[in-house]
């Protein structure tokens, strides 16, 4: 990728102050780029090479992210708030970094990769950007118009539809060309002509292997038999020496993909801590109809803007996390019996920077004690999540909630005050048996939303500008409130 080098002129506008910090924070980031390669020398251990790929890739990520940015203001063709969404990825990128090394204990040696001032630099850039944010934006009727109306059609297709529509066809019968889904996303996105997307069809059966969509790889589009019948599966672990966000069984960078009926699973288990079922980047994706399976931190919305449709999520820690601006409709959310002594929380999200455009909105959903949990529900106290970042933001909208979540409804992180005054924590006509707000954490950061308009905010349309990529893709959902 090239370089952007900032201009030596002074600003005449503010436009061109924010195109200025980007170029500056991108200078920083290539230069923090160089240690990257230097460091790899120095990987003298299992625990350093697992680090070091995880930050390689997302330093190159954050170069993606900073350079789409500085293009579009050039080509007049990015809006405010996407701008602040790629910054927003630039910046977590940087913290997953440091966060992974913290994890396996090398810190020292990752230092000199991410130093805080490229951090600061891009929170400066967030900051200025900020004050041109749009809140009121014009977009198309129907879906978030990122899903076109092919992709709508397609979406709506049946089953037996697609193995003559797919690109690749993954089967474990030999009944297609491929038995694994990586071999079969290699082929076809390196064959692909232009921008068109690239379908694979994967029939019934458990497919054990981990799963890597990079950022060039644009536009894939993964299609099961259903997510009781076609499961992805893997079982890497911290505890079994990756970081959190290498443990991910599918890991998706590249722009616009979608998924429908497939389970993401990670069978590693309660015992072996944080173990990813699905970590996504993926800028304007969709998931409809999926299954995502786990113990601790089994969904991973990383960053960018994600949809989920008609999903079942299962874990117990912080199960769904991370800094996506992210809306959840119409999903089940099943929490799993944890280990004796531990507690479940639905949610840790990760807006550590106040400008960041981030945040996760579970609408018109249900909260549920899955089987295992269902017996023995009054022993294990359940919250609907906790402070990971100084700016966590998350919000519960329309969704019933059983009778196991805390009367207290939030809990501190470890034990501390970490966040209570600056996190926004919402809750806005929930129903159901866990639903009463009545003896709630007091903290100046958690809301009982009452009005309309402050909780349309978290809503499709504008929490993700879903109604400027959503309809195209044909998944159906709400708009608003």
């Amino acid at each position: 990728m090239g370089r952007n080098n900032p201009p030596r002129s002074k600003p005449k506008s503010i436009e061109e102050f924010r195109t200025m910090s980007v170029q500056v924070a991108l200078q920083q980031v290539h230069h923090a780029g160089k240690h990257a390669k230097h460091l790899r020398k120095k990987c003298n251990s299992k625990r350093k090479k697992v680090v070091w790929r995880d930050c390689k890739k997302l330093l190159s990520n954050t170069i993606l992210q900073l350079n789409r940015t500085i293009e579009g203001f050039k080509a007049n063709k990015t809006s405010v708030f996407d701008a602040q969404t790629w910054l927003s990825t630039a910046l977590t990128n940087l913290e997953i970094c440091r966060s992974g090394s913290l994890e396996l204990n090398v810190t020292k040696f990752v230092t000199p990769l991410v130093p805080r001032n490229v951090s600061k630099l891009i929170s400066n850039c967030l900051a200025v950007n900020g004050l041109l944010m749009e809140h009121d934006q014009d977009y198309r009727d129907g879906f978030p118009s990122w899903v076109s109306r092919d992709e709508r059609k397609m979406l709506q297709l049946q089953t037996s539809s697609w193995a003559k529509k797919a690109n690749a066809v993954v089967a474990q019968d030999g009944s297609g060309q491929f038995g694994s889904i990586q071999a079969a996303i290699n082929f076809a996105t390196s064959r692909r002509l232009g921008n068109r997307r690239v379908v694979i069809y994967v029939k019934s059966g458990v497919y054990k292997e981990n799963i890597e969509i990079s950022s060039t790889m644009n536009k894939v589009m993964l299609v099961g038999d259903g997510l009781k019948y076609t499961i992805i599966t893997g079982s890497r672990s911290v505890a079994g020496g990756y970081t959190t966000y290498s443990s991910a069984t599918l890991g998706v960078d590249g722009i616009g993909f979608m998924a429908r009926g497939i389970t993401f699973s990670n069978t590693a288990g309660p015992q072996n801590g944080q173990a990813v079922a699905l970590r996504s980047a993926s800028d304007l994706s969709v998931f409809y109809s999926c299954g995502f399976e786990g113990y601790q931190d089994t969904l991973f919305v990383h960053a960018q803007r994600q949809f989920y449709k008609n999903c079942n999520i299962y874990g117990t820690i912080d199960f769904i996390f991370g800094n996506a601006a992210v809306v959840f409709q119409n999903c089940i959310i099943y929490v799993r019996k944890p280990l004796w002594g531990q507690i479940n929380v639905i949610t840790a999200q990760g807006r550590g920077d106040p400008f960041q455009n981030t945040g996760i909105s579970i609408h018109h959903s249900r909260i549920m004690a899955a089987p295992d949990l269902k017996p023995v529900v009054g022993i294990f106290k359940t919250y609907l999540g906790r402070p990971w970042q100084q700016y966590s933001r998350t919000v519960f909208l329309k969704t019933y909630f059983d009778n196991l979540i805390d009367p207290a409804g939030w809990l501190p992180w470890l034990n501390t005050n970490f966040g209570v005054d600056t996190v926004y924590y919402g809750e806005f006509s929930n129903f159901g048996p866990g639903s009463s707000t009545s003896l709630r954490v007091k903290w100046p950061g958690f809301h009982v939303i009452t009005s309309d308009d402050v909780a349309s905010s978290f809503t499709v349309a504008n929490l993700i500008a879903g109604k400027a990529w959503l309809p195209s893709t044909g998944v159906p959902f709400l708009a608003d409130l």
